[in-house]
């Protein structure tokens, strides 16, 4: 419901005018344009609508028409796809010249966009900018009483970095193409133009390799990309202006290459894939030339199929135990001065460094592989933190940012929003060193996503994080993001994304009915565990089935944010009628959920562990009715209920089943603010 409301709240705003970056009666866009200056008028969508090229063309440009009039027709329900081409032209696309053959880091990816009454006008000086374009045009239609329709303004964009990725790990659970092929389509609608692909893990090694066939053979279960499907998926990004950057991880989380390749490795072994989840000793022996021969024919073999500028060679959590164990690596050590585990990855990512330089391409690693001697074409992408950042910059190194941007992790989309490549305060970097970063990646490791539920673990959260890398900086509205972002949510739906169709498909197969209405009451409140609580709350390996209520719903509950919301206006003293009567009518509803719940639970061993959860709610439920019934009657609570009832709350907050209860710590401020109920009535 909170998703609707917005929806239309945000589309009739446009009727009264627009506003640029700083969110100002905002546009339903993410990320929020540059600059917009609002028109008169509006544009309309008919049968009569016509898309002409003009200037430069080429068979990509094509392609994005076609795929753009599709998307228009999938909102409209107008077939476009003939009539188009067909039709006088209304809307001109005028491109300058070409982009580069293999998309650069650097290209302008700027657009102009013009929309009047009569006609639509978007020009591009290469076709990044057009496809960036033709995303925005199509986040702006909404409906009209005259029909389907697009507000008149003049729109001027640019990114604020050059680098927007989305890394996917395929390595833990594998992800078929088609999940590959729409999180691509998913990335373009939010203008992400790094496809990061994390291809090898110690759970498996997925590309094909006719050069070292036993990676694929006996390192990947049979679930691996053959190298014609690796080349249609990056033709495919191509098409939607995304880059594609492989990350092969070296020398730890390696185990899938020993499986088939034995000497590659600094242990005695035998190896094998592994099943469970976390870092392990496994690495790649440094000190043999062997290791680098075979590597200098990989990377060969894989530049070919990756024509990206860059090539992602892990780095990170190499634990050093093999290399501990292991006597001739220690004698290497001892021999060459070399006086650490640290400075031994130093010499093999040197090494390495230099075979990957010689295949004519620049190597990206996470935060480990930064030392003082590391090259200054080495680009490091941290998941520590911006700080890490600014030291690679100031040492003069290009970085990236991915910690705050861990979309696995379950934060919510505030938090994601916060972070920022340049970091929050005052910035200490010069000119030279800021212009080093090149911006950020949201990561997906996927220990606990399979193809049903990884879109919901990455939309619509990734559209906060595309905004933070194309917007203005000073773009930081939340209560904006959050409206805005509802709206893309129901939009990508048009892109084939299944992360607003898994939520009530899984809930459906849990319980045998068509429509468990119950048990998506209950759901709508509850988030899986952040951070990496989950592997202390149970076992998880590969085998592992992610069916249950943790693995269906989103990582963030719209409906118990927008209560905290309503209660956190209560306790201060500036809530509405109509925020207390939400309140009430949320908390009667989630209170009284668990009588028709709690028959179904049984029928179903995947819901039996949700009774004690669901009974919590209801009890959680009725303590914030009696708080509210205390706060709008101007009534003290009765001695000693307060504190058992924050006790109660506190225990509540702990996961159950998997699951953390997100209407308790709202409660709990409720029930906090019974001591001053007379000040925190509200108002009729």
């Amino acid at each position: 419901m909170f998703r609707i409301v917005c929806m239309t709240l945000l589309l009739s705003s446009l009727t009264a005018g627009v506003a640029g970056g700083q969110g100002v009666a905002p546009l339903p866009l993410m990320p929020l344009p540059s600059q917009v200056k609002p028109g008169t008028g509006e544009f309309l969508i008919n049968n009569g609508f016509g898309v002409t090229l003009e200037g430069f063309t080429e068979p990509r440009l094509e392609r994005a028409r076609q795929r753009f009039l599709n998307t228009l027709s999938a909102q409209t329900g107008i077939p476009l796809w003939r009539e188009a081409y067909l039709n006088k032209p209304m809307f001109f696309i005028k491109t300058g010249g070409a982009s580069a053959p293999i998309q650069q880091v650097d290209e302008d990816e700027s657009y102009h966009l013009q929309i009047t009454a009569d006609e639509v006008r978007l020009e591009a000086a290469n076709p990044l900018g057009v496809l960036h374009g033709l995303q925005t045009f199509l986040q702006l239609v909404r409906g009209t009483p005259q029909g389907f329709a697009v507000p008149a303004m003049t729109i001027d964009d640019q990114p604020r970095f050059a680098w927007r990725g989305l890394m996917l790990d395929v390595g833990r659970h594998f992800m078929p193409l088609d999940v590959v092929y729409r999180t691509l389509d998913g990335m373009e609608a939010v203008k992400l133009n790094v496809f990061h692909w994390h291809l090898s893990e110690n759970q498996g090694f997925r590309v094909e390799s006719k050069l070292y066939p036993l990676l694929q053979e006996k390192g990947s279960d049979g679930l691996f990309y053959t190298q014609e499907e690796i080349r249609r998926v990056v033709e495919y990004a191509h098409d939607r202006g995304i880059r594609v950057v492989p990350e092969f991880d070296m020398p730890g989380h390696a185990t899938a290459w020993f499986v088939g390749y034995p000497d590659l490795a600094s242990g005695s072994g035998p190896y094998q894939i592994e099943r469970e989840w976390g870092v392990f000793d496994p690495a790649m022996d440094p000190t043999r030339e062997s290791t680098y021969t075979f590597l200098d024919g990989f990377i060969g073999e894989m530049t070919g199929l990756f024509p990206d500028a860059y090539f992602h060679i892990g780095g990170d959590e190499c634990n050093g135990k093999e290399w501990d164990r292991n006597p001739q690596i220690q004698q290497f050590m001892k021999a060459h001065a070399i006086k650490d585990n640290a400075a031994l990855q130093a010499y093999f990512t040197a090494r390495v460094q230099k075979i990957v330089a010689g295949h004519n391409r620049i190597m990206v690693g996470w935060d480990e592989v930064l030392q003082p001697s590391t090259p200054k074409d080495v680009v490091i992408q941290s998941w520590r933190g911006p700080q890490f950042v600014g030291e690679a910059v100031r040492g003069g190194n290009r970085a990236m940012l991915s910690a705050g941007y861990y979309i696995d992790l379950n934060q919510s989309a505030a938090e994601h929003y916060s972070a920022d490549p340049e970091g929050n305060g005052p910035t200490t970097l010069s000119s030279d060193q800021s212009n080093r970063i090149a911006g950020g990646e949201a990561t997906m490791w996927s220990e606990y996503v399979t193809p049903e539920n990884v879109d919901s673990r990455i939309w619509p959260r990734t559209a906060a994080i595309a905004e933070r890398l194309w917007s203005p900086r000073d773009t930081r509205d939340v209560a904006s993001m959050y409206a805005r972002m509802a709206v893309i949510s129901q939009h990508l739906n048009y892109y084939g994304l299944e992360h607003n169709s898994s939520y009530p498909a899984m809930l459906s197969r849990m319980t045998g009915e068509p429509d468990p209405l119950p048990l998506r009451v209950f759901g709508d409140v509850m988030q899986p565990p952040r951070g990496y609580a989950r592997g202390d709350l149970g076992h998880y390996d590969a085998f592992t089935p992610l069916n249950r209520m943790v693995d269906a719903v989103p990582p963030e509950s719209e409906t118990a944010r927008e209560f905290s919301l309503i209660v956190n206006r209560i306790v201060a003293g500036k809530a509405s009628l109509a925020d207390w009567e939400q309140a009430q009518e949320w908390l009667l509803l989630w209170r009284d959920n668990d009588a028709q719940l709690q028959p179904l639970l049984p029928k179903s061993q995947l819901t039996q562990e949700l009774a004690p959860v669901s009974a919590n709610l209801r009890q959680v439920s009725q303590t914030g009715l009696d708080a509210i019934g205390y706060l709008r009657e101007h009534r003290s609570a009765p001695p000693g209920w307060k504190t058992r009832q924050l006790a109660f709350l506190k225990t509540s907050e702990k996961p159950q089943a998997v699951l953390l209860n997100m209407i308790a710590p709202a409660v709990a401020n409720l029930v906090q603010a019974t001591a001053n109920s007379p000040t925190a009535a509200h108002k009729d």
